[in-house]
C-alpha cells in the first residue's frame, strides 16, 4: 500500500504544473504521511478516491517544484560527469556506449534523417569536428535539425570564419554559397556537389581507406602461405643450381674436385716416367748444345746422384738447390729435361704458375704435396720452372703468394732437413727473386745460361739440321757467323722457317737461299733505312760490315741495310759507338742531299730514335763525355745534371750529323751508283755492294776481315 501511494504521489507530481496556493508544502507533506500511515495501520484498506484527489490538488504545486529541481540538478550532474574526462580511466566507465549505439543505428539506416540528426546532436557534445566530417561526406540523409547541428559544429570549431570575408587576404564572403548548398541538401537536390570538394585546402576531397585486415582474412592468409612456399622453392632451386655450377667450375679447374680437396689430382706432383715416354722425347746431355759451362756443372750433379760415395768420401755434400738463370730461349728448361733423362733417380717437376689458383692456401698445399712425394723417393730431383711466379719479393698486398713462398722456404731449408732432394729452378728474372730464396742453403749454385757463341751456334744448327735433308751449298759455319746474338730458340726458329719455305716451294732439300731467307726474316725488323746507311758504313772506321741491302718490303719495313759483326762482341769501343751514330744519321742526310731540306720524309724517325738512345747511353751510362766525365748517372738525376746530359746528347748528335753530311758529299757518286743497282736488282749482298762502289773509291777498300781485325 505504501509503494502504491508513493508511485501515485510521484505520478501526480510529474503531471502537475500548478504552483501551491492553500497549504504550505511542509503541511501538505505531513498530511500525506498521516494518510499513508493510517492506511498502513488499517492493514491495507483502500484510501478513498475523494480524499486522494484532495491531497493531490493541495500538494501538486510543491511536489512539482521539488521534482523539477531534482531533475534539473540530476541532469546537470549527469552532463558534467559525461562531459568530463576524470572518470574515463575507470574500467567500468563507458561514456561512449550510447554514442556508439547511435552511430550503429545511423550507419544501419543512412536514409533516416531523424537518426542522423540524433547522432549529430549527441556527437556535437564530444567532437564537433567529427560532426563536420560526417556531414560533409554526403553519405547520409539530413534534415533541418542535421543542418542546424552542422552549423553549430562550425561555430564551435570556428570553422564558420572560413566563410566570412577577410580584408587582409582579400577573400570574399562565401557564407551565402554555403547556405545555398545546405538548402539544396535539405531539399534533396544534389545535382551540384556539396561544397565542391577538392577545389581548395578549405574544401578537401575526403578519401576513405579500407583496412585490408578487416576483410578477406582467410583469402589473404592463403595468398601469403602460397607466396611463402613459392619463394622458398625458388630460392632452393637457385641455391641447388648455383652449387652445381660452382662444383662444375671447380672441377674444370682441376684444383678441387667433388671427392675433396686432398684427393684432387692437381695436388699430386708430376713425376717424369722415362719408361712410358717416346724415345725422341727423352733428352740427354747430348741434345744440349751451346752452353758447355752450364752443362758441365750439371753433369757433376748427375754424377753425384749416380755415385755419391765418390764425393762424400772427402766430406763433400750434395747441393740443395741449383738456380738456372739467363735470357729467354737459352735452354734452361732443356737442361732440366736433360738431367731428367740422364739421372737415374726420380724427377718431379712443376711450373711456378701451377701452384697458385683462386683459392687461398692452394699453393702452400701443393708445395707440401710435392715435397712429401719427393721425400718418399729420395734421392730425387725437384724442378720448378719459372720460379719467379711464386718466388718474387714478398709484397704486403699478396698474402696468398707469401704463404706459398714461405712454405717453399721451409721445405727447402727448414727445421726438418730434406736429405737427398735436389731442388732445381729456372728463371729469366733473377733480380726479382726473394733474397731468402736465393741464399746459400737453399739455392747453393747459380748457373747462368748465356747466349751461345759462334761455335755453340754452329753446334745447335748442326743438331737441328741433322734430321733434315740439306743441300750441299749450305755453309753452317757461315750461317753461325752471320747470326750473332741468336739463342737456341732463334736458331730452331730459323731452321723451321727455312723448312716451311722449302715445303712451300716444293724443294726436296733445304738450300742456302732458304736459310738466308729465314735469317733475313728474323733479323730485319721494323726499321726503315736508306742506302745512305750503306755508304756511311762502308766509309766509316768502326762500323760493322754490311751484310745485305734491300729495298724489298719486310713486314712494315720498306727496305733496310743490315750489318752484322763477323764475331761475337763482349764490349764495344767508343769508336764503334760513334760509328753507329754516323750510320743512323746516314738515312736522313742522304734524303736531304738528294731531295733537299724541304723534302725529307719521316722514314728516318726510327734512326733518330736509335741515335738519341745511343747517345744517351754513352753519356749517362758509359761516361763517354768530356763535359759530364766518367760518371754513371742515376735514373732520376737532378734538374741541373739532366740539362747538362741533354746538352751533351745534342752535341754528339750534331757532330755525327756533320760528319755524315761531309762524308756523303764526298762519296755522292757511290750513293747514286748503289741506289741504281738496288733499283735494278732489289737486293744486294756484301760482295755485290763492294763491286758496285769499287770503281768510285778513291783509295783501296779494306776487306771485311781486315776491317774487323782493325776494329778489334
Amino acid at each position: 500500500m505504501e509503494d502504491t501511494m508513493t508511485s501515485t504521489l510521484i505520478y501526480v507530481g510529474v503531471r502537475s504544473s500548478t504552483p501551491p496556493t492553500e497549504m504550505s508544502w511542509r503541511a501538505q507533506l505531513d498530511r500525506a504521511e498521516e494518510v499513508v500511515g493510517t492506511a498502513a495501520a488499517e492493514g491495507g484498506g483502500k484510501v478513498e478516491e475523494e480524499e486522494l484527489e484532495d491531497l493531490v490538488e493541495k500538494g501538486r504545486a510543491w511536489v512539482l517544484a521539488l521534482a523539477a529541481a531534482v531533475v534539473a540538478a540530476a541532469r546537470r550532474f549527469f552532463d558534467w560527469v559525461v562531459s568530463g574526462d576524470w572518470m574515463s580511466w575507470w574500467p567500468f566507465w563507458r561514456p561512449d556506449r550510447r554514442l556508439q549505439r547511435l552511430i550503429d543505428d545511423a550507419d544501419a539506416n543512412p536514409a533516416d534523417p531523424a537518426k542522423q540528426s540524433a547522432l549529430l546532436h549527441e556527437l556535437n557534445k564530444f567532437s564537433p569536428e567529427d560532426v563536420i566530417k560526417r556531414f560533409e561526406q554526403r553519405s547520409h540523409a539530413v534534415d533541418s535539425r542535421g543542418v542546424a547541428e552542422y552549423l553549430r559544429a562550425l561555430i564551435l570549431t570556428n570553422g564558420i570564419a572560413d566563410y566570412l570575408p577577410d580584408e587582409q587576404s582579400g577573400r570574399s564572403a562565401s557564407l551565402p554559397a554555403l547556405l545555398q548548398e545546405l538548402k539544396q541538401r535539405v531539399s534533396g537536390n544534389e545535382d551540384k556537389p556539396f561544397m565542391n570538394p577538392g577545389i581548395s585546402e578549405k574544401q578537401p576531397l575526403h578519401v576513405v581507406m579500407v583496412d585490408p585486415k578487416a576483410t578477406g582474412r582467410s583469402t589473404r592468409f592463403a595468398q601469403e602461405i602460397f607466396s611463402t612456399v613459392l619463394f622458398t622453392i625458388a630460392v632452393g632451386l637457385m641455391w641447388v643450381m648455383g652449387a652445381a655450377a660452382l662444383q662444375k667450375y671447380i672441377g674444370s679447374l682441376g684444383g678441387i674436385g667433388a671427392s675433396g680437396v686432398g684427393s684432387s689430382s692437381s695436388y699430386s706432383p708430376k713425376e717424369l716416367n722415362k719408361d712410358i715416354m717416346p724415345e725422341k722425347n727423352v733428352k740427354t746431355f747430348k741434345d744440349v748444345k751451346g752452353c758447355d759451362d752450364a752443362k758441365k756443372e750439371l753433369e757433376e750433379v748427375v754424377e753425384y746422384l749416380k755415385n755419391p760415395s765418390k764425393f762424400t768420401r772427402l766430406g763433400g755434400k750434395l747441393p740443395k738447390g741449383i738456380l738456372l738463370t739467363g735470357s729467354p730461349g737459352t735452354g734452361k728448361t732443356l737442361l732440366a729435361k736433360a738431367i731428367a733423362g740422364e739421372a737415374g733417380v726420380p724427377f718431379f717437376y712443376r711450373a711456378g704458375s701451377e701452384f697458385e689458383e683462386m683459392f687461398v692456401g692452394v699453393g702452400a698445399r701443393r708445395v707440401r704435396s710435392l715435397f712429401q712425394a719427393a721425400k718418399k723417393k729420395a734421392p730425387c730431383i725437384v724442378f720448378i720452372d719459372e720460379i719467379d711466379a711464386v718466388g718474387s719479393t714478398r709484397k704486403q698486398w699478396e698474402g696468398h703468394t707469401k704463404k706459398t713462398l714461405h712454405q717453399l722456404l721451409v721445405e727447402m731449408d727448414g727445421f726438418e732437413q730434406n736429405e737427398g732432394i735436389i731442388v732445381m729452378a729456372a728463371t729469366n728474372l733473377p733480380d726479382i727473386l726473394d733474397p731468402a730464396l736465393t741464399r746459400p742453403g737453399r739455392f747453393d749454385r747459380h748457373i747462368v745460361v748465356p747466349n751461345p757463341d759462334v761455335r755453340g751456334r754452329q753446334e745447335i744448327l748442326e743438331l737441328y739440321l741433322q734430321d733434315k735433308p740439306v743441300s750441299s751449298d749450305v755453309d753452317v759455319n757461315a750461317i753461325a757467323r752471320s747470326t750473332p746474338g741468336f739463342n737456341g730458340a732463334d736458331l730452331a726458329n730459323l731452321v723451321n722457317i727455312a723448312a716451311i719455305k722449302a715445303a712451300v716451294e716444293g724443294a726436296d732439300k733445304l738450300t742456302a737461299a732458304q736459310l738466308e731467307f729465314a735469317k733475313d726474316r728474323i733479323i730485319m725488323g721494323t726499321e726503315r733505312k736508306s742506302i745512305g746507311h750503306a755508304i756511311v758504313a762502308l766509309n766509316t772506321q768502326g762500323a760493322h760490315p754490311i751484310h745485305k741491302a734491300t729495298i724489298l718490303p719486310r713486314g712494315s719495313a720498306l727496305g733496310m741495310v743490315t750489318q752484322l759483326p763477323s764475331q761475337d762482341e763482349t764490349s764495344i769501343s767508343k769508336k764503334q759507338l760513334l760509328a753507329r751514330l754516323d750510320v743512323c744519321m746516314g738515312g736522313r742526310v742522304a734524303e736531304e742531299l738528294i731531295f733537299g731540306e724541304d723534302n725529307v720524309t719521316t722514314g728516318a724517325r726510327n734512326d733518330l730514335h736509335t741515335a738519341t738512345e745511343l747517345a744517351q747511353y754513352m753519356v749517362s751510362n758509359c761516361g763517354m763525355s768530356d763535359a759530364i766525365g766518367p760518371v754513371h748517372v742515376k735514373e732520376r738525376p737532378s734538374v741541373e745534371m739532366q740539362s747538362r746530359i741533354d746538352a751533351e746528347v745534342v752535341k754528339l748528335l750534331r757532330e755525327a750529323y756533320g760528319r755524315v753530311k761531309r762524308l756523303l758529299k764526298k762519296h755522292e757518286k757511290q750513293l747514286h751508283a748503289l741506289a741504281n743497282a738496288l733499283l735494278e736488282r732489289e737486293t744486294l749482298t756484301a760482295d755485290e755492294i763492294n763491286k758496285v762502289v769499287h770503281p768510285y773509291q778513291e783509295e783501296p777498300q779494306l776487306s771485311f776481315q781486315e776491317e774487323d781485325f782493325a776494329l778489334t
